[in-house]
């Protein structure tokens, strides 16, 4: 028998490293929420214009301050002043290498005002890119936290404000009664809207949720806190949350 679970958010953003945007719908294929991280920036090498590398969330938190949205066939972006983007970014047919954590995916460069944005926001050059249908993705096809295990969070940092969901940037917020009960879920099926989903493995948190949702700035020490009380991985990475792969595609609210 298969667990339903009630969603209460779902979100992802099509640029990866932006905003995290909370979603009345989600379309889930078999490599999982359709639009998710479609696109990364790249730092192209220089001295090897066939290489770059994906830009890190952790490494430049101002990004997350950059709402990002599909809209029609164009590709909207806006600054936290006003400056805004709209349109379909530029096919060059061109492709570049990248590392990304550790391993190598192939990208499509694109060029248009989307880049130049980007490059001014950071200071730095830097190229907007499109993946393949689930390249740019960590692990897992959908990421996944519960209630139980924010409130519990918030209640051991004493600042349930500080505790938004989109901190953790999670396809799926499920509600939960008891904190990290989604700890005995692995290997178990679950119904998500007409979508069927298997948990997979837990998630490992970086210094990333350790800056403000929508400002990026560092605001506070969830990661720490986070290590005092839950499991560690190989690289003293704290776990809070899952991954899940799709069984059966279908919709999410």
């Amino acid at each position: 028998m298969t667990d339903e679970l009630k969603v209460v958010r779902a979100g992802f953003a099509p640029i990866k490293g932006t905003r995290h945007l909370a979603h009345d719908r989600l379309v889930l294929d078999d490599l999982g929420v359709v639009g998710d991280r479609g696109f990364a920036l790249v730092s192209v090498d220089t001295s090897a214009p066939s290489r770059g590398r994906v830009l890190r969330t952790v490494q430049h938190p101002s990004l997350v301050a950059v709402r990002a949205e599909v809209a029609g066939g164009g590709l909207e972006i806006e600054l936290p002043g006003g400056e805004t983007v709209s349109a379909e970014p530029v096919v060059t047919g061109e492709s570049i290498i990248c590392d990304y954590w550790g391993r190598e995916v192939e990208l499509e460069l694109l060029d248009g005002a989307h880049s130049e944005l980007f490059s001014r926001w950071l200071g730095r050059p830097v190229r907007l890119a499109r993946a393949r249908r689930g390249d740019v993705v960590f692990a897992g096809a959908v990421s996944m936290v519960t209630t139980a295990s924010l409130a519990d969070l918030a209640r051991r940092v004493g600042d349930e404000a500080a505790l938004a969901a989109a901190r953790f940037r999670p396809n799926l917020v499920v509600e939960t009664e008891e904190p990290y009960a989604e700890d005995t879920w692995l290997g178990r099926e679950v119904q998500v809207g007409v979508a069927r989903l298997r948990i997979g493995v837990p998630i490992p948190r970086c210094a990333v949720i350790d800056i403000h949702p929508e400002t990026g700035e560092r605001d506070v020490r969830l990661l720490k806190t986070l290590a005092s009380h839950r499991p560690l991985n190989r690289a003293g990475e704290p776990a809070f949350g899952v991954f899940a792969e799709v069984v059966a595609p279908g919709v999410v609210g």
